[in-house]
């Protein structure tokens, strides 16, 4: 007796096309590096003391520090770099809050490559950006206004109005109790140098 057979085709593994892998959305990528910045070591950053919260403003909102002499491109890992400002950031981001930079003394080796500055603006949610009431720069150069100008217009106009470029740092004490502000003694001889002493009268009723 013939029995009827059925010829079953089977698939060529090799035309088998791999299905592309979910591609990873912001919120994740955020919790992923929120979870790196947690558990791995970052004292190579934290060690350098370039980034720092140091007291609150007159309207009791954080200040977090930045002190650009003390960031050394060359010399630094930016991925970590990215991990520790995460670490700092993360938790007082979730009220408002203030960053105050001192380009004291920089040199070229201390400017943060702009790739790097677009992915940590890309990268950081939201609320960074919300919450940020203002961007003191502190002894500018063509540099930083140049970098400021082409960052607030083509990347972050959102934040233009927060920025704020001071020639001394005795502007910030109209923002700023003297005591609540702590910094390296270069930045303050060096202001003195170029200022002098007691050269703004800060208005205490200002914010």
């Amino acid at each position: 007796m013939a029995m009827d057979t059925m010829a079953v085709e089977l698939p060529d593994l090799n035309t088998i096309t791999p299905e592309a892998p979910v591609e990873e959305t912001a919120e994740e990528k955020y919790e992923r590096l929120l979870r790196r910045a947690h558990s791995e070591d970052l004292s190579e950053v934290s060690g350098i003391g370039c980034l720092y919260q140091s007291g609150v403003d007159r309207l009791g909102r954080p200040v977090v520090v930045f002190i650009g002499k003390w960031f050394p491109i060359g010399d630094i890992d930016l991925d970590k770099a990215l991990l520790y400002l995460i670490k700092l950031l993360d938790p007082i981001v979730n009220g408002d809050y203030v960053i105050a930079y001192f380009h004291t003394l920089a040199a070229s080796g201390n400017h943060p490559p702009f790739s790097w500055l677009k992915e940590v603006y890309t990268v950081l949610p939201y609320k960074y950006k919300k919450n940020l009431k203002a961007f003191y720069i502190v002894h500018p150069t063509f540099w930083t206004k140049m970098m400021t100008w082409w960052f607030t217009t083509f990347m972050a106009p959102a934040i233009k109005a927060k920025v704020h470029s001071l020639p001394g740092v005795e502007f910030l004490y109209s923002v700023m109790r003297r005591d609540q502000l702590e910094l390296p003694a270069f930045v303050t001889e060096y202001d003195m140098t170029i200022n002098g002493l007691h050269y703004f009268q800060p208005d205490t009723n200002a914010t």
